[in-house]
C-alpha cells in the first residue's frame, strides 16, 4: 500500500525584502523565512524541491534592475523534485520526478504569448518562486524530468534551456551543417545554445573574453573561438572558418546587442540570420541598408512557449544532453555564495543550489 503523505503547514524559502539603503547601487536583500504552505486545491500538486538554479535574473532583481519585481515573494525560476501530493488521490504524476515550468502566459503560439508574459520568482504579478523547500503549483505547469537528469542538472534547465531552444533551433533555424556562432558563451543559455546546436549537427564556433570559456566551449564540441576583447575578432573568426574550410556562417546567436549583424555581416551568408536573445552589451541593436541588401536578417527572441519547453525537453532526452553545473550548493542558506558567484561572472554554466530533505520528524509519512 503506498505510503500517505502528511503534507507540511510550512516551507523554508528564499524571499526578497526591500533593502534598508537605496541608491544606484542597492542590493535588496534574500532572506530565508518559514512561509506557510496553502492548501491544495483541485488541480493542485505538492512538489518536494531537490534542487533549484540561479539565473541571472535573480541577481538583476536584487540589483532593482528587473521590472515589476514583488518584495514579499519567493525568489527563483528553475526547480527539480518529487511529486509528493495532489489534490487527486489517483493522479500518476505522484512520487513522479518533474521539473516546474519557469513562465506562465504563453502556451504554444508559434510567434509570441497569447497573454501577459510572465517569469516566475520574485514577481508582482504571481506569488510562485522555486527556492523553497515544498512548492505548490497547478499539475499542468509541470513537466516529467528525463530519465537521464538527475535533479542538479534538471534543475538547470528549464528557463535557460526554453531560451537557448527559442533562439537556436526555432528562430535560428539551426540545422546540420549550418556554420552557427554563440557569443558570450559561459553563461547558462550561451552553454545550452551550444549543446544544442552541436546535437542538431552544426558547426559552432564562440566568441568570449575569458581564454578559459573558450576552451570549455571547444571542450563541449565547438569548433573554435575567439576572444571580443579583440577588436578585429569577426576578421579572426573569419580566418578560423576559412581555415576551417567552412565558408560563412549561417545564424549568430547573441546576447549582447548593439553592432553584432553589422560585426558578422561580412562572415555571415546572405539570408543569414542573427537572433539576439539578451543586451548585455547595449540595448539598441542596428541594422543598415548593406544587411538589406543581403537578405541578412535580424530577429528578436525572449524566453519561449510551454509548447517550446515541452519540444526542447524531448530533443534534450532524445540525445541525451546534459546542463552544465558550475557549482552546486548545499541548503537555502548558501545563496548568498550563489549571488557572489553570479556576481563574479567566471563560472561556465548553471549555478545550482541542493535543498536537503526535512527530518521525518517535521513531515512524517503514515502506511
Amino acid at each position: 500500500m503506498a505510503a500517505i503523505i502528511q503534507i507540511p503547514k510550512t516551507t523554508k524559502a528564499l524571499v526578497l525584502r526591500r533593502a534598508a539603503a537605496s541608491g544606484k547601487s542597492v542590493l535588496h536583500d534574500a532572506v530565508v523565512e518559514e512561509r506557510p504552505l496553502p492548501q491544495l486545491k483541485s488541480g493542485q500538486i505538492l512538489v518536494r524541491v531537490h534542487a533549484a538554479a540561479f539565473n541571472h535574473r535573480d541577481l538583476w532583481i536584487r540589483k532593482n534592475l528587473y521590472p515589476g519585481i514583488g518584495f514579499g515573494r519567493v525568489l527563483g525560476a528553475d526547480a527539480a523534485g518529487v511529486v509528493v501530493a495532489s489534490a487527486d488521490k489517483n493522479d500518476f504524476l505522484l512520487q513522479k520526478r518533474v521539473f516546474l515550468l519557469p513562465m506562465r502566459g504563453w502556451e504554444k503560439d508559434p510567434d509570441a504569448p497569447e497573454s501577459d508574459f510572465i517569469i516566475v520568482g520574485a514577481s508582482k504579478a504571481i506569488d510562485f518562486g522555486t527556492f523553497a523547500q515544498y512548492i505548490v503549483v497547478d499539475r499542468d505547469q509541470v513537466i516529467p524530468t528525463p530519465d537521464h537528469l538527475d535533479d542538479v542538472h534538471a534543475a538547470a534547465w528549464p528557463l535557460g534551456g526554453v531560451t537557448a531552444w527559442r533562439a537556436t533551433i526555432v528562430n535560428g533555424a539551426v540545422k546540420k551543417g549550418d556554420n552557427v556562432l554563440i557569443t558570450g558563451i559561459g553563461g547558462g543559455v550561451a552553454i545550452l545554445a551550444l549543446q544544442l546546436a552541436i546535437a542538431a549537427g552544426a558547426n559552432v564556433y564562440v566568441t568570449s573574453g575569458s581564454e578559459e570559456k573558450i576552451r570549455k566551449a571547444i571542450e563541449l564540441g565547438a569548433k573554435g573561438g575567439v576572444s571580443y576583447k579583440n577588436n578585429d575578432w569577426p576578421t579572426q573568426l573569419g580566418k578560423l572558418l576559412k581555415e576551417n574550410g567552412k565558408g560563412l556562417l549561417s545564424a549568430v546567436i547573441d546576447a549582447g546587442g548593439g553592432d553584432i549583424l553589422g560585426k558578422t555581416s561580412p562572415i555571415l551568408k546572405q539570408g543569414g540570420r542573427v537572433v539576439v536573445f539578451g543586451m548585455h552589451a547595449n540595448p539598441k541593436v542596428t541594422i543598415t541598408m548593406r544587411e538589406v541588401m543581403k537578405n541578412q536578417k535580424i530577429l528578436g527572441s525572449t524566453m519561449g512557449s510551454h509548447k517550446d519547453l515541452i519540444d526542447a525537453t524531448n530533443f534534450l532526452a532524445e540525445h541525451r544532453i546534459v546542463p552544465v553545473v558550475s557549482h552546486v550548493l548545499d541548503g537555502l542558506e548558501s545563496a548568498d555564495e550563489g549571488f557572489k558567484l553570479l556576481q563574479e561572472g567566471s563560472h561556465v554554466g548553471k549555478i545550482v543550489i541542493r535543498i536537503p530533505p526535512v527530518s521525518p520528524q517535521a513531515f512524517p509519512a503514515k502506511l
